[in-house]
């Protein structure tokens, strides 16, 4: 990470395993949806191998993480409790979907609809 990336200082999983809370060295304290997380893996399952190959999930309203594993000193991988555990989860991408995260969850919502299919 470069000097100007923030850098996590604490990572708390929610009671309910429903929210994921990341603490930054600047201050920053995000806290993100275990349901956002998981639509937004960063796994090739979900992402596929392009921006053409994004795969819609559906049916994860109740999702939640029954455990995180860290990666080295630059990611944690998510395990969920409907079996997806093949993201790895970086402290950079988390502040990306912090920062993307009402575009990316009204698209979701959008194509879930368009779709006709359920949260």
């Amino acid at each position: 990470m470069t000097d100007t990336t923030p850098w996590p200082t604490d990572l708390l999983l929610a009671p309910d395993r429903r929210s994921l809370t990341v603490s930054y060295d600047d201050g920053q304290v995000i806290t993100l949806a275990a349901e956002y997380l998981r639509v937004e893996s960063p796994s090739a399952e979900v992402q596929g191998h392009g921006p053409d190959q994004k795969q819609l999930v559906p049916g994860k309203a109740s999702v939640g993480i029954k455990a995180i594993e860290p990666i080295g000193n630059y990611a944690v991988r998510l395990l969920f409790d409907d079996g997806h555990d093949t993201g790895i989860y970086s402290w950079r991408y988390f502040l990306e979907l912090h920062r993307s995260e009402a575009n990316l969850w009204q698209a979701y919502l959008s194509a879930l609809s368009a779709a006709g299919l359920k949260r």
